[in-house]
């Protein structure tokens, strides 16, 4: 009862049902002083009858016993006591009819000489409880029809919401239906516009800027060269590379941001496989430790490129990493590696952009600190999560899991290239 259309559901039920029960009750007593008045006149009725009965005036039509039939305790009570009301008390019995349940007869003793008959139709008591159930169910029925109405607007905006791709984009919603739906559905379309106009404008400014700065630390390094003292000239080469870094890394993550390509079924194992086989062949110390047979979907060359990142930092930073890859519902990739691990209180700092670990790792490599960033970018964009946790016996564990799926993989998948270092 939490959803506003069931509050608004559950308040026209009560509104309405609270009106029809007043209107019944009312009508109920209207109705009961009716059927009071019915029982006074057939009394009188049969209070006549039996006046003339005492005077001959209904010879040959007395019975020498009561009417049979199974008795009526209820309405034999109830003429006696509404003709002992109007000063005639009466021996009376009203029987039901066996072959009409409705039918009643009320048999009244005439003294010696006999029993006087008088057959009727008693007025029954509405079925108020039907009538009340049968309002119920119709009113609920329209109460959820109009919630379901009343709340579209806001239904619509949790769909549109729960449509919301991992690169952010809001679906185009059609603009039809009621008026509040199509003001509703044309303020998000465009919002959505708006938003994809200013993120598109701010990927571009990083992205020109990180390319105009390669021009100044072109003349920096050139400049650079012509420092006599050695000392002094490597100390300016490394503080420039580690800018053309950060420059090289700022274009690839907006790259990334903006990447487009189709997706296709790959061969987990196979993929971290090669990746695996490629790094050891440029001296980074990582192994396969196994690897399950399970596909997912996803762009080969943004997966490949956010798994490298993810086992260099275990072969780098963690001195040796283990890769091992399991199925499931998930194709899980499991990296962990053998160093000091990192501070749990700047866990939660890890996948910032230039983000740098090297106080709790105790070394110092180079990179921007953007690859674990394009690295959760990709695997988001690909509808997977990464998290990274000390182990328990030390070390980080980066575990990426990506929605499996079953099919056929590309028999003869492009051969993955080497992508920059972070």
């Amino acid at each position: 009862m939490k959803t506003l259309r069931a509050k608004i559901a559950l308040l026209l039920v009560i509104s309405i049902v609270s009106v029809v029960s007043l209107i019944t009750i009312t009508m109920a007593s209207i109705l009961g002083t009716q059927t009071d008045t019915a029982s006074e006149l057939l009394s009188r009725q049969a209070i006549s009858l039996y006046a003339m009965a005492k005077r001959g005036g209904t010879a040959g039509i007395l019975s020498d016993r009561p009417a049979p039939g199974e008795v009526d305790a209820g309405q034999t009570e109830l003429l006696r006591s509404t003709t002992a009301r109007l000063g005639t008390p009466l021996d009376l019995s009203v029987t039901r009819d066996l072959d009409d349940g409705r039918l009643r007869t009320a048999s009244i003793r005439v003294g010696p000489q006999g029993w006087l008959m008088l057959d009727y139709d008693p007025p029954s008591a509405p079925e108020w409880w039907g009538w009340l159930l049968l309002i119920t169910v119709s009113v609920g029925s329209i109460a959820v029809f109009v919630a379901n109405r009343m709340s579209e607007p806001l239904a619509l905006l949790e769909r549109t919401v729960e449509a919301v791709d991992p690169n952010g984009a809001l679906p185009v919603l059609p603009e039809e239906g009621p008026t509040e739906v199509r003001a509703t559905a044309a303020a998000i379309n465009s919002l959505s516009a708006r938003l994809k106009r200013a993120m598109e404008s701010r990927m571009r400014l990083v992205a020109a800027a990180g390319h105009d700065f390669r021009t100044p630390l072109t003349r920096m390094r050139l400049r650079a060269e012509f420092v006599a003292d050695d000392e002094e000239r490597a100390l300016w080469l490394r503080d420039i590379d580690e800018l053309k870094q950060i420059a090289d890394s700022a274009i690839e993550l907006v790259r990334e941001e903006t990447a487009q390509d189709a997706p296709e079924v790959i061969r987990a194992g196979d993929l971290v496989g090669s990746i695996v086989s490629e790094l050891r062949e440029l001296g980074f110390a990582v192994e396969l430790t196994g690897a399950d047979s399970v596909c997912v979907r996803a762009n080969r060359l943004a997966l490949s490129r956010a798994l490298r990142n993810l086992f260099i930092n275990a072969a780098t930073h963690g001195v040796r990493g283990a890769v091992s890859v399991s199925g499931g519902a998930t194709a899980r990739i499991t990296i962990s590696d053998q160093g000091p691990g990192i501070d749990p209180a700047m866990l939660d700092q890890i996948f910032e952009p230039f983000f740098r670990a090297e106080r709790a790792r105790h070394q110092t490599f180079p990179g921007a600190g953007l690859g674990l960033s394009i690295s959760r970018e990709i695997i988001m964009r690909e509808g997977g999560n990464i998290d990274i946790v000390n182990g328990a016996a030390g070390g980080l564990i980066q575990v990426v899991e990506l929605p499996a799926v079953s099919g056929r993989a590309d028999p003869f998948p492009p051969k993955v290239t080497p992508a920059v270092r972070f």
